[in-house]
């Protein structure tokens, strides 16, 4: 095999690569005499057919089989013996005409973008600052408060009562109704409800919907006018206004519970102390959640200023697309950054590739702490995770997880944030990291803009 380097241009590599074609028609051989020995063909003995006869069947093939593995070996050869790391796959192409016919030397151009060298940072030089938060009693407190109002019974208000106070349904209480929405005076789908409970001052419905049933009475028909906020889950109703004709059917008072062992017992605890304790842990939990969130935020913007090599062109372009087609898409739909509506095409792709470079450095520093200190994620860990993404179809986790094995790029989308996880963990065991006891208000603060968001 010869080898000649044709390009070395930062990590672009060209070679150009020559098989003797004698070496190529030993393996061809040696496969046909293999394949003639047991061959059965009508008016053949088994394995005395004629080689002659297998070639003109079969030596096409074969000859096609072969320079693949060929050119494929020698690819591989190229790579290992110059200790390259290829970014993406090799590209080949083809110079010879006619390769099959193994007529001369086979000669193919392999095209290629290699790894950066990177070096490590010390990871010890890495200061970062953790925020926790404490689970406060009064918080748990208002937990519970909201659990009390959850399992309320309603108690319809007589009418003699209304009428000795002289006015409907006020703040708290509960309003039980019919409703018909249209839009343009013409009703839409999911519009209409039977029986329907609304509290009024409470949340849950279009703003503006609860408040214009205050003083209602029972037997009572009104119709009101409301907007659908911008962002409304239902597209074709996002931003759009609405007339809801009501027809009320009874004004009830909430009959809230109080937050004692009965309750407690009620939701399958042993007594009060034990919820008090749930909420704690949840709250805390949430509150954990949150500062490692931060915390791994820091830390990669932190490895995103030590990502100072070369990142592989053809990757960054990869990344770029992605990310310009999810703005393309959000643009489509209204949802774009507010910053980015006054940007023209040029300022905000020059924007988004540099975000995508310095994504791909990061990811492949990450990759490379990885590799170098051996951290891989094992196939209990990747299966547990599998499930827990099949559980969020409830019903149908076996074909979740089927179809999670018959796509492995699904697999992979799983299994590099495990990893991403335990090499953030590795680091952070490494890096100087002070805890510091905020607020849970200041921990929910979203944290000041930086490179990497």
């Amino acid at each position: 095999m010869q080898v000649t380097e044709t390009l070395s241009d930062g990590l672009k590599r060209n070679y150009t690569v020559v098989l003797p074609v004698a070496d190529l028609e030993s393996r061809r051989t040696e496969r046909l005499t293999t394949l003639g020995k047991t061959l059965r063909l009508p008016g053949f003995r088994p394995g005395k057919v004629p080689m002659p006869i297998v070639k003109q069947r079969y030596g096409t093939a074969v000859s096609a089989e072969v320079l693949e593995e060929s050119v494929s070996e020698a690819t591989q050869k190229v790579l290992s013996e110059r200790g390259l790391r290829p970014a993406q796959q090799p590209k080949i192409d083809l110079v010879t005409e006619n390769p099959t016919a193994l007529t001369s030397d086979l000669e193919f151009k392999v095209e290629l973008e290699l790894l950066p060298d990177i070096v490590l940072p010390d990871f010890s030089t890495i200061e970062l600052t953790r925020i926790k938060a404490e689970v406060a009693p009064e918080s748990v407190d208002k937990a519970l408060q909201q659990i009390a109002k959850y399992n309320h019974t309603l108690e319809p208000v007589p009418a003699e009562t209304l009428e000795a106070r002289g006015n409907g349904a006020v703040t708290g209480e509960v309003l039980t109704i019919d409703f018909e929405g249209k839009i343009d005076g013409v009703p839409f789908e999911g519009g209409k409800g039977t029986d329907t409970p609304v509290e009024i001052g409470g949340d849950g419905f279009i703003p503006g919907f609860a408040e214009q049933l205050e003083g209602a009475r029972p037997g009572e028909s009104r119709t009101i006018n409301v907007t659908f906020p911008e962002n409304y889950g239902k597209a074709d109703l996002a931003g759009k206004a609405a007339t809801f004709d009501i027809t009320v059917k009874q004004v009830s008072t909430q009959l809230i519970p109080a937050a004692d062992d009965d309750l407690a017992k009620k939701l399958g605890a042993e007594n009060l102390t034990a919820v008090r304790e749930m909420i704690t842990s949840r709250q805390q939990q949430e509150y954990d959640n949150i500062s490692r969130m931060r915390l791994k935020k820091e830390l990669l913007d932190a490895l995103t200023g030590m990502a100072t090599f070369p990142a592989p062109p053809s990757i960054v372009e990869q990344e770029f697309d992605q990310i310009w087609q999810q703005f393309e898409s959000a643009r489509k739909a209204g949802t774009e950054d507010e910053e980015d509506k006054g940007k023209d095409d040029e300022t905000l792709k020059a924007e988004y590739r540099a975000i995508a470079e310095r994504r791909v450095r990061l990811g492949l520093l990450l990759a490379e702490i990885g590799r170098i200190n051996n951290i891989t994620v094992s196939e209990q860990e990747l299966d547990r995770a599998l499930y827990q993404r099949a559980m969020q179809y409830p019903g149908q986790e076996m074909q979740m997880l089927e179809f999670f094995r018959k796509y492995p790029q699904l697999t992979n989308s799983v299994r590099g944030p495990l990893l991403e996880d335990k090499v953030v963990d590795f680091v952070l065991e490494l890096a100087k990291v002070t805890d510091t006891v905020v607020t849970p208000e200041e921990l929910a603060k979203e944290p000041e803009a930086t490179a990497a968001a």
